[in-house]
């Protein structure tokens, strides 16, 4: 599947949510793990326990009938655990494992003992379609007809064994005998009619306007992602959920102000014009009360996955990632806005056209930070910080102690900490908890990212680094045009293009369909 496009044919039919369907496969895979080692425990028994009780010929003959249905119960396991292949399909294996199951049954109560025998006695293949109706995710009438295929293998087997003639039960005992089969086939409708509803009020619970949620990619502390496409548009999209219960409101009545606040920022990053920040399409509040944006759907990987999967990339590529990460933040910050949480998860790498390595900038303006208290002294500031929106790791010295306001030069730092990180791999401190981190940021004087990279790292991008880790933010560079610029001015700004970019792409990444950014949040551990 590529991106953007066409959202593709649905995953299932009948209103079967992608997510219920896949829930339901996991117990369906127990399911077919525990068929297997009943079927393998009877061939133990079978082939230990009573080779004096049955005679040579039945006794070869169960076993083969067991042997087989334990084979295709493992199949059916290893089917289901492959990552290819439709939900769709996955859930008709189901099917076909509860009439493979039943014909089983039906075989060792015909074929190996005395079909007579089961007069007064229920058959095995009841229990079989009764589990299956409440585990196998499927529609009415599919499951209806698969549990009446299942619950005629008994009167099948008995007739077989006439063929072979086996005195066999008359046409109205075999009746009697499995009409329980028939009755629990027809009652195995009604947990697909549940299953069936449940998807439909699921489906509903997620229409946002014009975009239909299809599935969750991902969650974090302020909400979660989810792709979507549009009714009308062949356009997919990616929509983020704030609820209230993950705003950190203590009343009602503020988180309400929140929500206000989210959607006076989401105009206003809606407003911005960069190409290289996040585009946001639509916003609005649902009837629950939860807050979400449509924004576009990328492909490639955020920074903090890109350096985790790959290591640190060389400076010439970090030059060229982080002139682009400053053209968007330049134009924000013209609007007077301030990002407060550039940090690599939060800044995504991607194709778009026939650009490669193209930034993308994501959540502008919708974290929000607690009023700083001038008064607050350090020891008080950090121990408030549950209530402070950002990343430990990224955070300004000026965020932390509340000293000082939060302007525009606290993204100038973080972009130092993300430079740091893309060109060595590490964070700028690692004191191993947030409160030292914390300090850190407020006290410590960085080691220049050489000190701590196996590459050679040139002295003009060292220095620039340095430059914006600076405590005070008097002594960073202005703003992100003069980060850009000297950026533009280092040993190497040259070295990598988009030419080079698209070879990288083409050799690291070469089956890449779709990858959507992740939930950006603002997470208080380091």
């Amino acid at each position: 599947m590529s991106t953007p496009g066409s959202p593709g044919p649905p995953l299932t039919d009948a209103r079967l949510q992608p997510d219920l369907l896949d829930d339901q496969l996991q117990r369906l895979k127990v399911f077919a793990l525990i068929g297997a080692g009943l079927w393998g425990m009877g061939l133990l028994m079978e082939g230990v326990v009573f080779p004096w009780i049955v005679g040579a010929g039945r006794l070869r003959a169960a076993m083969v009938i067991e042997s087989t249905a334990v084979l295709v119960s493992m199949a059916v396991y290893v089917w289901l655990q492959r990552p290819s292949g439709s939900l769709l399909a996955k859930s008709d294996a189901g099917l076909w494992l509860m009439m493979l199951n039943s014909a089983g049954v039906a075989l060792l109560e015909t074929w190996v003992t005395d079909p007579t025998m089961m007069m007064g006695h229920l058959s095995w293949t009841s229990i079989v379609i009764l589990l299956c109706a409440m585990i196998v995710p499927s529609t009415p009438l599919k499951m209806l007809a698969a549990a009446l295929v299942s619950a005629s293998m008994g009167p099948f087997g008995v007739w077989l064994a006439q063929l072979r003639g086996v005195d066999t039960p008359s046409i109205l005992n075999t009746f009697v005998m499995y009409l329980p089969n028939y009755s629990c086939a027809v009652a195995a409708v009604v947990p697909s009619r549940m299953f069936q509803k449940m998807g439909q009020r699921l489906k509903e619970a997620r229409d946002l306007g014009s975009y239909e949620l299809e599935e969750r990619l991902g969650e974090g502390g302020m909400g979660e992602v989810w792709h979507a496409r549009h009714r009308l548009l062949a356009r997919p999209a990616a929509i983020k959920l704030v609820r209230p219960a993950m705003l950190a409101a203590g009343t009602d009545a503020e988180a309400r102000a929140t929500l206000r606040r989210f959607e006076d920022e989401a105009q206003a990053t809606a407003a911005l014009t960069s190409p290289h920040t996040i585009r946001l399409f639509d916003f609005g509040i649902t009837d629950e009360g939860s807050f979400y944006y449509v924004m576009e759907l990328l492909t490639g990987r955020d920074m903090a996955s890109l350096v985790a999967e790959f290591g640190p990339l060389p400076p010439s590529r970090v030059i060229f990632l982080l002139r682009q990460v400053c053209h968007s933040l330049a134009e924000a910050h013209s609007r007077g806005m301030v990002h407060r949480d550039v940090k690599p998860a939060n800044i995504f790498v991607c194709r778009m056209g026939l650009e490669h390595d193209f930034v993308k900038v994501l959540d502008f303006g919708l974290v929000q930070v607690r009023p700083p208290n001038p008064a607050q002294d350090l020891t008080q500031s950090l121990a408030a910080l549950d209530g402070v929106v950002g990343t430990p790791a990224f955070m300004a010295p000026e965020g932390i102690t509340g000293h000082r306001k939060v302007d525009h030069r606290a993204d100038i730092y973080a972009l130092g900490c993300v430079a740091y990180f893309l060109l060595t791999g590490q964070q700028v401190f690692q004191g191993g908890t947030q409160l030292q981190t914390l300090i850190d940021h407020v006290s410590t004087a960085p080691k220049p990212p050489s000190a701590r990279s196996s590459t050679p790292i040139p002295r003009s991008v060292d220095a620039l680094v340095l430059a914006c880790l600076e405590k005070d933010p008097e002594r960073r560079p202005p703003d992100a045009l003069a980060v850009s610029q000297r950026l533009a001015e280092c040993d190497g700004a040259r070295e990598w293009s988009n030419a080079q970019a698209a070879l990288w792409w083409q050799t690291h990444l070469p089956g890449l369909e779709r990858d959507v950014a992740p939930v950006t949040e603002a997470p208080t551990r380091s």
